[in-house]
């Protein structure tokens, strides 16, 4: 016998109560186990074509075989994507960016990469992991030991970002990686949804059995919140699979 990884994938996004243009987008590769979700910087110019800039990269990303040269790939192309990004902002003399947050699955192993706010969280065996720290100048508060946790999540420069792609020409990606688990369930995010929702909620909508379910209740709770900002959100789901391997054929 021999074991594999079936990865199953739900994705929506959702301009919000009081955004009247969606500057979140968000990747959809499960043929080469890769999703993503891009949050175009809002208050600056042109967030939309920024966040655009980042999932374009990452859709026409062609991966190596090798795990560990597929997640340096990811991440190249989101360079190149902050390259491209920072030269327009400089060409329109206009500050543009985006956050990012990757999710790479494959071959028993997955690696998240992000830059910025836009969060990945993992639940496995009833409890969630954040994965992602967010790139805030509240979380560099939190850090330092300046503010509490608790007082963070409302802080008035909470949406400040201290690093974000496209504004500045280089740029650091941050990445962890560790091996995948039977049963593991992905949540990647822009902030308009932990903005409205705290990790125990995110934690008990996403222990539901359905995926798809999972997600509109997500949406709807955010909507309910008041949903100040749009919301993007994907959940992949892994569950290992086993088969047969055959011991003979017949014409």
């Amino acid at each position: 016998m021999s074991t594999g990884w079936r990865i199953e994938a739900v994705a929506t996004s959702h301009p919000g109560l009081r955004r009247r243009v969606n500057e979140d987008r968000y990747c959809e590769r499960p043929e080469i186990g890769l999703w993503a979700v891009a949050d175009g910087m809002g208050g600056h110019a042109h967030g939309d074509w920024a966040a655009n800039a980042v999932t374009q990269a990452l859709d026409s990303l062609t991966l190596p075989m090798d795990f560990h040269a597929a997640t340096q790939a990811v991440a190249d192309a989101i360079h190149s994507a902050n390259r491209r990004i920072f030269s327009e902002a400089q060409r329109r003399t206009q500050q543009m960016g985006s956050t990012v947050v990757a999710l790479l699955a494959r071959d028993g192993c997955f690696a998240v990469l992000w830059v910025g706010d836009s969060r990945a969280y993992l639940l496995r065996d009833g409890t969630l992991h954040p994965l992602s720290r967010d790139h805030s100048q509240v979380q560099e508060l939190v850090d330092r030991g300046l503010i509490r946790e608790d007082e963070a999540r409302h802080h008035p420069r909470g949406h400040v970002l201290a690093r974000a792609i496209g504004v500045d020409a280089r740029l650091q990606v941050d990445v962890v990686t560790d091996e995948l688990a039977p049963g593991d369930l992905f949540l990647l995010c822009s902030d308009g949804l932990t903005g409205v929702l705290d990790d125990a909620a995110l934690a008990e909508v996403m222990a539901a059995s359905d995926r798809a379910a999972a997600l509109d209740t997500l949406i709807r709770r955010t909507l309910d919140g008041g949903a100040p900002d749009n919301v993007t959100a994907i959940l992949v789901g892994v569950r290992e699979t086993t088969r047969l391997d055959p011991v003979g054929s017949r014409a």
